[in-house]
């Protein structure tokens, strides 16, 4: 019995499988996923163990002499067969393309990634990108190149690299080539990149202005205000303004840092938030009695929500000071707390502030969180927030219409701070707005599984 082609297509499944497991092993290693040391134990591994499969199937195919099998056994499965199971287990997106350009497999990721049902045809027909196509058809010519980056504004902003090897299906040198292609989204990447780059553009700004204020002030000083007492003491009352606000800036920066380290880990303690709400508003009492403020606070006898006390005293701290930093003096603020709150209550609640009111989430939970939640809102009466604004509110260091930073102003992170502290929390926050009428801004949380069904006064 011939069994040339059976080794000759295990060949193939083998070469295939190899190519394929190393390829995405070096994607990783790019990636930072694997250190170097890492990816050569794990590609040297893959190839003994595609060693070890051929040279067991080449056995049982050429048996010695004197060595048949007492029974038949079922034959080992075909390469293509193979071959596909591998692609269907990777995550990205995997493409076989054949000698005419023609695309011979793709694992569900391909699928998925392309927007496709079933992919057939030529490749130029389901991925319109020149440079692509360019190294594909270099590698069916048997050349090498390196990775290739596009990126596609319609109908969402996308950064893709693919990386493209030429592979055969065999050990013949006459077998035409394929070319193996894998689609890596760097969107997150580059978008992550992009929001480091403009935190870090923000954050020295932030501290070069109060910086230089200070250089000048001290070079005035020591120069012709050296002895003028009025100008020192103004001087000097300006300078710790700015030293001030450096402070702020920092602290909320570590708080930012602080709630991103620990994102991934859900709190777990209960926090009763119509007492923390009264706390809060005692604290900032002087703020408010400075703009005469009429605040009023509308909350059950208890509001037991799942969360860390600290960083949900710092949403309560974000909310209302903004609110009472933002309205007009003598106007009115108002802090509810509204327990017991079915999912599409909490993120959809009945407007506060009336009909052609723009509303935006700023931040969703994740389905299946929770069954029931508990509400903060907090409605002010200032100059409202036009719609073009409301999605980047959350945005570091973005303050409305383009304003300045100055000295009795924040630092333009307070609400990205609680934006994070609810994603932490498993939680949502969303914004009604209308220019003229004011802002309600809304945070829920998981209620505590002790809180009672009917709390509300």
């Amino acid at each position: 019995m011939d069994n040339q082609p059976s080794i000759r297509i295990r060949r193939r499944d083998t070469a295939i499988v190899a190519t394929i497991g190393s390829l995405v092993l070096v994607v990783f290693w790019l990636f930072g996923e694997l250190g170097f040391v890492e990816t050569f134990v794990a590609i040297a591994t893959f190839a003994g163990l595609s060693t070890f499969y051929y040279l067991t199937v080449s056995t049982t195919l050429n048996p010695s002499p004197g060595a048949l099998p007492a029974r038949a056994e079922a034959s080992p499965p075909s390469g293509p067969a193979t071959a596909e199971l591998m692609l269907r287990q990777l995550p990205i997106p995997v493409l076989l393309v054949g000698p005419e350009g023609r695309i011979e497999m793709a694992n569900p990721a391909a699928r998925e990634f392309l927007g496709l049902g079933a992919l057939a045809g030529h490749l130029s027909s389901v991925l319109r990108q020149p440079g692509v196509l360019e190294a594909v058809s270099a590698a069916l010519r048997g050349e090498s190149g390196p990775p290739v980056e596009y990126s596609t504004m319609a109908p969402d902003e996308s950064h893709v690299r693919a990386f493209v090897a030429p592979m055969r299906g065999s050990d013949d040198p006459l077998a035409p080539w394929r070319a193996m292609l894998v689609l890596s989204d760097e969107t997150s990447i580059k978008r992550a990149d992009r929001m480091r780059a403009d935190f870090l553009a923000n954050a020295s700004h932030e501290l070069r202005t109060p910086l230089a204020s200070l250089a000048g002030f001290i070079e005035t000083l020591r120069g012709h205000a050296r002895n003028d007492p009025e100008a020192r003491d103004k001087f000097l009352s300006i300078m710790l303004d700015q030293t001030e606000r450096m402070s702020r800036l920092i602290n909320d920066l570590l708080s930012l840092s602080r709630v991103e380290m620990d994102q991934h880990v859900a709190p777990d303690g209960e926090v009763d938030l119509a007492v923390l709400a009264g706390e809060v508003i005692e604290y900032l009492r002087p703020q408010i009695a400075d703009k005469e403020i009429g605040l009023t606070l509308e909350a059950p006898q208890r509001a037991l929500a799942i969360g860390d006390r600290d960083q949900l005293t710092e949403v309560f701290l974000n909310l209302i000071e903004n609110a009472v930093k933002y309205s007009d003096p003598k106007s009115s603020v108002l802090v509810r707390i509204e327990p017991g709150r079915l999912r599409d209550e909490a993120e959809r609640p009945e407007s506060m502030l009336g009909e052609g009111a723009n509303r935006r989430t700023l931040a969703a939970p994740k389905s299946g969180t929770a069954e029931r939640y508990v509400t903060v809102r907090v409605k002010d009466q200032g100059r409202g927030i036009d719609r073009r604004d409301l999605p980047r509110l959350a945005e570091r260091f973005y303050r409305v219409g383009g304003q300045k930073s100055g000295p009795n102003e924040g630092t333009g992170l307070g609400l990205a701070i609680v934006k994070h502290i609810v994603h932490r929390h498993r939680g949502g926050f969303t914004v009604d707005s209308m220019p003229g009428a004011g802002s309600v801004f809304s945070a829920f949380f998981p209620e505590a599984a002790g809180a009672p069904e009917n709390s509300e006064n």
